[in-house]
């Protein structure tokens, strides 16, 4: 059998975990396109609750075939986000760790393009804080698209190198990196990769990734919990990294129980025995992936929220009433023209992320108030905070894609002014219905354009 996989990485996979290695370069020659996706709770469907589920997290299925998602008006609608199955285990380690059972305050370090991001923002629970860092400008802006339409406003998006978050000691209750890498563990969908990789590229990987998180895991608070993970087989990039965090950081490994059927390998690492687990796809149904947990057992000085002032001046909410869902506790900001809302019991955090940090998006924005009256902004007709006695006009397939087209549209409505464009009960954005025409607000930095 021909091996067109590096063959210096198929050595170090058979001496370090006796991996069998006729199955796994089978397996990266046959190419299978595996195709997931994880359903959005907070706008719950039924469309794929007959396809088979990911084992590991509650809200993943398999699909039989990859269509073309950004024809799907649902896809658009954030009613479920397409992921890579074998990093939704992170739902299954929150679930575990019983992290889902009281708010926290958390940081997704590496977050673009925001598959792990959602997936934190369903997982966790609703009181919590989900604070999404993304370092490379020219992602920041997916990234933030992808929470907007995900429609929780617990959520704040940073573009900020992981130093800064020193600014912050002990802030976060939980720490999640999925740290850039060589990206072994995708050579299988991205060919791309495969021609990148080289030991010179894990090293350097390695070195960033180490660097990464001496930069930032001051932030996470003392007994935090850190998970750690790469899309990399290399071990450099993995139990090394973990020999690393236990030897320099004082992290503590978290055993993780997982079900034998689902033949996750679990494997220790060479120094300090942290155990850490590895998805091979001659094993599993999805791609390569490493992912490690660990306790901050480090003693760790905390941020001091008793210096961050907080302008306590609101918006009268009555102006709101008709937009949003008034029992819902939340305070509004103010940002330029435009109007924010945050959970209230997240606004000393927030307030305090402002002061040290660079926000790209912050809760929901929604919209500008023109003589007391709101302009809704795009965020708001994707938000679940969305009053439900908002006008509503229930589009077709054909129109629901005319309508992600941007393009003109002709309807028949008793409806005057601002609307929702919806599909099978999904809000997809505006509309303004006027005496002579319907107004398309859908922004035009997301137009469809190949439909």
């Amino acid at each position: 059998m021909s091996n067109f996989l590096p063959s210096k990485l198929i050595a170090a996979l058979k001496k370090d975990f006796q991996i069998d290695e006729e199955e796994f370069i089978r397996t990266h020659q046959q190419q299978e396109q595996i195709t997931s996706i994880r359903v959005n709770p907070a706008k719950p469907i039924r469309k794929f609750e007959k396809n088979p589920p990911v084992p590991w997290c509650s809200t993943g299925y398999y699909l039989n075939e990859r269509p073309t998602f950004t024809l799907d008006p649902l896809f658009q609608a954030g009613t479920y986000y397409v992921q890579e199955a074998s990093s939704m285990f992170i739902d299954h380690i929150i679930r575990f760790l019983d992290l889902h059972k009281e708010a926290t305050l958390t940081l997704d370090l590496c977050a673009a393009p925001g598959g792990k991001s959602t997936l934190l923002n369903s997982a966790l629970h609703e009181d919590s804080l989900l604070v999404s860092n993304e370092i490379i400008k020219s992602r920041v802006n997916i990234l933030a698209d992808n929470l907007t339409k995900w429609g929780n406003y617990n959520t704040v998006v940073t573009n900020n190198d992981p130093m800064s978050f020193n600014r912050l000691p002990g802030f976060f209750d939980l720490m999640l990196v999925d740290a850039p890498c060589s990206g072994s563990g995708m050579f299988r969908k991205d060919a791309q990769s495969l021609s990148e990789w080289s030991e010179e590229a894990v090293n350097l990987c390695s070195q960033r990734q180490q660097r990464i998180l001496s930069d930032s895991l001051s932030t996470l608070k003392e007994e935090g919990t850190l998970i750690y993970s790469t899309c990399s087989y290399s071990m450099e990039e993995n139990e090394q990294i973990a020999d690393w965090l236990a030897a320099n950081h004082d992290m503590q490994s978290i055993p993780i129980a997982i079900d034998p059927t689902w033949q996750i390998e679990e494997t220790r690492s060479p120094v300090h025995q942290c155990h850490g687990y590895r998805f091979y796809p001659h094993k599993v149904q999805g791609e390569g992936f490493y992912i490690a947990c660990f306790r901050k057992k480090k003693s760790q000085g905390t941020f001091n929220k008793k210096k961050v002032k907080i302008d306590k001046s609101q918006l009268d909410k009555t102006i709101l009433k008709d937009w949003v869902k008034m029992e819902k506790e939340f305070t509004t900001l103010s940002f330029k023209e435009d109007t924010l809302i945050i959970p209230s019991q997240h606004a000393l955090n927030i307030v305090a992320l402002q002061n040290v940090l660079y926000l790209k998006k912050v809760g929901t924005n929604l919209g500008r108030l023109a003589k007391k009256e709101l302009i809704p902004h795009h965020e708001l007709a994707l938000s679940t905070a969305i009053s439900d006695h908002v006008p509503r006009i229930e589009l077709s397939l054909d129109n629901a894609q005319q309508y992600l087209r941007k393009a003109e549209m002709q309807l028949t409505t008793n409806i005057k002014g601002w609307a929702l464009a919806s599909y099978s009960q999904y809000a997809l954005g505006w509309i303004k219905i006027l005496p002579h025409r319907i107004n398309n607000y859908y922004p035009k930095e997301w137009r469809i354009v190949n439909l």
